[in-house]
């Protein structure tokens, strides 16, 4: 398959439909340009994201802080080395 588009005067390019949707990218997705000889390869530019990284901060904070969460992590090596 082929597509084209037309450069713009800021250099802006309109991505066919198509394309975006068999790329799965949507507003505000970022792209990737790599020279390779004499073509141009644009594809998605996809960021690992930790999927922990929602939960953050959902339980608070532990009680006790740092210096209690040390002693906690102390105690349970001690509790593994002993097996």
């Amino acid at each position: 398959m082929s597509y084209s588009s037309v450069v713009s005067s800021k250099g802006q390019v309109t991505i066919p439909q198509e394309v975006r949707v068999r790329l799965g990218l949507n507003e505000g997705d970022r792209l990737e340009f790599t020279i390779e000889g004499n073509h141009m390869v644009i594809r998605p530019l996809r960021t690992w994201k930790n999927p922990f990284e929602a939960y953050a901060g959902v339980l608070g904070t532990f009680a006790g802080g740092a210096e209690e969460i040390n002693r906690w992590m102390a105690d349970l090596r001690e509790e593994r080395s002993e097996r």
